[in-house]
């Protein structure tokens, strides 16, 4: 019994003192070169379109994004590169946009320093004029010309940069899309 009394003893006081030690806050993680990670990368929450019918002009697509507390380091940058579809999807960069929370709870606008897209490598990347604290959740619009004129399934890659000079995207998952061309009616 004194053994176990003993061992209760110690093991109160080494876990009281772990708990009141200071917690640390994550920093980046810097790579050997000097490039700059998160600590934890933002997480691709959802994907989706309110308009999932083929040929549908001047639709948005809704990316969200969670920071978690604990990445480190803002997030500055987000890259869409299209990686499946019977189409190229064109985005229209200058009506593009972002804001807190989400596509069904949005809160405050956020501006954009840029949208810059690449057609031959179908990326569109867009740049936070300032950086997206940790802790924060934040939704991506991208406007669309039209959705595709052929129905299935499209997906996007997601990559994430935190702020800073050099720094390292780090892929945060695939937002997918379903469209769906007219149905045969019955005569």
């Amino acid at each position: 019994m004194k053994y176990v009394t003993s061992f209760f003893s110690t093991l109160f006081v080494v876990s009281t003192g772990l708990y009141l030690q200071p917690h640390s806050v994550a920093n980046a993680v810097t790579l050997s070169n000097g490039t700059i990670a998160f600590v934890q990368p933002p997480r691709l929450v959802s994907a989706s379109t309110p308009y999932s019918n083929t040929s549908v002009p001047n639709t948005k697509y809704y990316f969200t994004l969670e920071v978690p507390a604990t990445a480190g380091e803002p997030l500055q940058q987000v890259t869409f590169t299209q990686i499946e579809g019977s189409e190229d999807i064109q985005f229209n960069q200058k009506d593009t946009f972002a804001f807190e929370g989400t596509r069904n709870h949005q809160g405050s606008k956020l501006a954009l320093k840029a949208v810059k897209g690449n057609d031959k490598q179908q990326t569109i990347t867009v740049t936070f004029d300032t950086p997206i604290p940790p802790g924060k959740t934040v939704t991506i619009g991208l406007q669309t010309y039209y959705n595709p004129f052929y129905d299935g399934v499209y997906l996007f890659g997601v990559r994430a940069f935190p702020s800073g000079e050099k720094t390292t995207g780090q892929f945060l998952g695939i937002g997918r899309f379903q469209f769906y061309g007219p149905t045969a009616t019955e005569n």
